[in-house]
Order: C-alpha cells, then structure tokens, then sequence
C-alpha cells in the first residue's frame, strides 16, 4: 500500500537512474496519451510531491499516482530484439521509458497523464505541505487541520489538502500514538502540533527503509505496527485486543470506506 515514503523513494530511485538521460523509448499505454513519445528527449528530473510522482521531459511533467496496487520497477535495458524479463505481467504495464542501461516500468498505475509544466498546478496544487518535500511547512497543515475542527481527525489525516503523504497505516498508526480514537474529531486530540510532528518525522525515518516500522523495532511482520492489520491481537501497550471497523469519508462518498484499528484502552474514543 504506497503511502507518501513509498512514493518518496520510488522518486529518488528513479531520479538516480533516468535524471539527466536521453530516452531511448517511450511507451505510454494509456488510450488518452498513447501517441506522445518522449524519445529522444532528456529526463531533467524526477520528483514527488506527496503521494504523486512528477517526471519533467521537455516542458512537459509525466504525473502518474500509484493508487492501491501501482509501483514503479527498474530493469536492465533489455538487448535490442529482447522480449522483457518483467517480474510483473506485462498486461500491467503502463508506462515503459528506456535509456540504454536502463528499463522503467510503471505497473498497475492508478494515474498516468502527460501535463505541460505551466500545467501542474492543476494536478498538485490542491495538495497540502508534503510530508516528505522541501518546502514542509507544519504551521500550515495544522492551521488547514483546524480549519474544520468537527471532522473525524482520521479522515483530516487522509486528506491530501491538509498534509500530503499520509496514507491508511499512518493514519491509523498516528491516532493510536497520539491516543485518540480515529473517529475523534481534531478538536479533540489534546495535542495536535505534537501529531503534525509526529507524522512528520515517521515518514522522514521511513522513507529510506525498504520495509516501513512505526514501533522503532523490526521492519516486517507484527512488530513494525502498533495497531495496523493487527485486529484480534494484544495490544503491545495495554493488552487489550485491538479492534477494526471501517470509516467512509462524506466528503467524498465515492471512495471506499477504509480500514480503522484501535486499541479501546489506550484510545479516546469519540
């Protein structure tokens, strides 16, 4: 599940390998921009901002969003002639930009559009301060959190336009760490600047980890959550069983209602 590190470090390794290369082949299979074709041109860089990853070739920005299932994987430039050795089925693939060493292949993208660069606001500039970019900005985020104070702090979380780069697991890892129920409103987490921090600085420990912790113990299985995908189990503080429900956002009915984990001691409900 990409959350704003994920997407942090699909950026940099890409910008390592493309930035500053002459594409060799560019392949977008998407209906609305089959026929653009990069090749030739320099990849001047390779950003993200939030969970949204921006390639920048002549004018123009390459903005895919990975959704649920995307990602973004490096190969070897395959020999001239060469059928692909992808470890993801090619009927997946739907970004493919050669340079000579080099294949990337963008995978089960939930977004892939070609914008100009006098464009891109329209694709990012509703974003609120990212997480992971150089312009964070904390007085921000909690001043666009707090200006709805009713709102459930876990869909303020999810929110790209209040803060970019939280997905579910950090959602649900930030209320238990800050103690307050995901259904609890902003006003009343009793600590709303030590969240922002907090939020800030899981991603930033994070982002160069190829398996994400929250906990500070090791990355994989169990005990790299507090709560996440742990429904049934012990809570490590408390020992109380943590509990799931889902949570649908009214401000956008059309998206799907997503996972909450609690623990009932350790959580200020609502």
């Amino acid at each position: 599940m990409p959350e704003g590190d994920t997407v942090w470090r699909a950026a940099k390794d890409l910008r390592t390998a493309l930035a500053g290369q002459r594409l060799l082949a560019c392949d977008l299979r998407v209906p609305a921009f089959a026929t653009v074709d990069f090749t030739g041109s320099v990849v001047q860089s390779v950003q993200s901002c939030g969970k949204h990853l921006l390639m920048f070739v002549d004018g123009h920005v390459i903005h895919s969003h990975l959704s649920m299932e995307g990602r973004w994987d490096l190969y070897p430039a395959p020999a001239s002639g060469s059928p692909p050795h992808w470890r993801r089925p090619a009927h997946t693939a739907r970004a493919v930009l050669r340079t000579g060493d080099v294949e990337a292949v963008g995978f089960s993208l939930g977004l892939l559009e070609v914008l100009p660069e006098t464009g891109l606001s329209n694709a990012v500039g509703h974003l609120g301060p990212d997480l992971l970019g150089p312009g964070w900005d904390a007085d921000q985020a909690l001043r666009r959190l707090l200006a709805e104070p009713e709102r459930a702090i876990g869909l303020a979380l999810l929110d790209q336009r209040n803060l970019a780069g939280i997905g579910n697991i950090y959602r649900n890892e930030l209320c238990f760490l800050s103690r307050v129920h995901p259904a609890a409103t902003v006003a009343e987490v009793q600590d709303l600047p030590r969240m922002v921090e907090l939020a800030k600085r899981l991603l930033e420990v994070n982002k160069n980890r190829s398996q994400r912790s929250t906990t500070g113990g090791p990355a994989r299985g169990e005990a790299a959550s507090w709560v996440y995908g742990l429904a049934g189990k012990p809570c490590k503080r408390c020992g109380a069983l943590i509990r799931h429900a889902t949570m649908a956002d009214p401000a956008f009915p059309s998206w799907a209602a997503r996972d909450i984990y609690w623990c009932p001691r350790c959580q200020v409900g609502p």
